[in-house]
């Protein structure tokens, strides 16, 4: 029997499977097409495209269907519509399978957000972090998974379809039985508006959000190449730095919950956002390799739980549908996760590889400013007890 609160660890584990799968066999994809570099970048943003459209639109479907089944729709969704994605013929059909495939992705993204918040509110402990935590773990096992089946010379086309098949046989598991958590008192009828738009009082966890991502998109795009052109790095070494960040990303979120509820989130989020800005430091000020990937792990650890404690926070307010408030805070999330990399592009060719990491400091100091707002309501009382929540574990 899966608990209630277990079920988004296996949600976000299973995306992770699908997506990481697909990834990590992105240079067979580019092959097979016969495209160059710049035709392979616009071919996967249809992918960030769906996404964010969903993130931004789909709140009014989500409370219309409920969690259960929208995520029972979304998640096998996602794994055939990229284990389709090597049969196709040209870069416009696969740019089309990833738009639809982001559209899902957004709506499944925004759905286990709103139902952890749910869940949280009723059970009284944090599961916010760990779920996102079990989306680190998922994307690092399938990328170490699939280096080996690379390296045994097994098809995308195979790879993709046998993980769609686990992932769907897995997914049927993970819903059998569920059912939707509670719904928290809203106070006002409104009817929920079809574009999701932050309001004021959401601003401070929108800044905080998108101050997050920041940090993770110049941790998972840039680290590599920081490594390269400022210290000439072995190629192990050089990619040491995407290792340690990821790794320390996803060993805080899967043990900071515990810490959530007994120092509160605005605590623990002013003292990650610290590591983080003194991670960022270190990678700008580093005269030695180590110290840059020093610099990386207290990256990745500091900016590991803020967005998701942000979402949280979200789905605590009852302004309006959880849903509503979480799309918005998510949506200038992910668009900055997405535009990241171009944007620090641009700053790196003009000012050089270290200035990519000093101009996330200035927003990192306001989130810490803007981290009272992390604040939330008080939660239900449950006759669950994080004691006995983490013997369910």
């Amino acid at each position: 029997m899966i608990a209630a609160h277990q079920r988004p660890y296996l949600s976000f584990f299973l995306l992770a499977i699908a997506t990481g799968a697909f990834m990590a066999r992105i240079p067979d994809l580019q092959t097979r097409l016969g495209i160059d570099k710049a035709q392979l970048g616009l071919t996967l943003i249809g992918l960030a495209i769906g996404s964010l459209i969903s993130l931004s639109a789909s709140a009014p479907i989500i409370e219309r269907l409920g969690s259960k089944r929208t995520l029972s729709i979304a998640i096998p969704g996602i794994a055939f519509l990229l284990a389709f994605t090597p049969m196709m013929p040209s870069a416009p059909f696969v740019f089309g399978l990833l738009f639809l495939a982001g559209l899902l992705a957004g709506t499944l993204e925004l759905t286990l957000n709103v139902e952890i918040g749910r869940i949280e509110a009723q059970c009284g402990f944090s599961i916010m972090n760990r779920a996102h935590g079990f989306w680190s773990i998922g994307f690092f096992v399938t990328a170490v998974t699939a280096s080996f089946i690379r390296q045994a010379g097994i098809p995308m086309q195979t790879h993709m379809v046998v993980v769609a098949a686990i992932v769907f046989a897995l997914a049927v598991v993970n819903f059998k039985g569920m059912v939707n958590a509670p719904k928290p008192a809203i106070v006002t009828d409104d009817k929920p508006p079809l574009v999701a738009f932050p309001t004021l009082a959401l601003m401070p966890l929108c800044i905080i959000g998108i101050s997050a991502c920041l940090v993770e998109g110049a941790g998972i795009d840039w680290s590599a190449i920081y490594m390269r052109d400022v210290f000439q790095s072995e190629p192990f070494v050089g990619g040491s730095g995407l290792t340690l960040f990821a790794f320390f990303m996803a060993l805080t979120r899967v043990t900071i919950d515990p810490v959530v509820d007994r120092f509160g989130a605005s605590v623990v989020a002013r003292v990650l956002l610290v590591v983080a800005a003194a991670g960022l430091s270190m990678v700008w000020l580093a005269d030695h390799e180590y110290v840059a990937l020093a610099g990386f792990a207290l990256m990745g650890g500091g900016c590991s739980a803020v967005y998701p404690m942000a979402i949280s926070a979200a789905g605590q307010k009852t302004d309006r549908p959880a849903a509503i408030n979480v799309a918005a805070v998510g949506q200038m999330a992910f668009a900055v996760f997405f535009l990241a990399p171009p944007l620090l592009g641009f700053v790196a060719e003009a000012w050089g590889m270290k200035a990519v990491y000093v101009v996330c400091l200035p927003l990192i100091l306001v989130s810490i400013f803007a981290s009272g707002a992390l604040k939330s309501g008080s939660r239900s009382k449950s006759t669950v007890s994080p004691a006995s929540h983490e013997t369910a574990l």
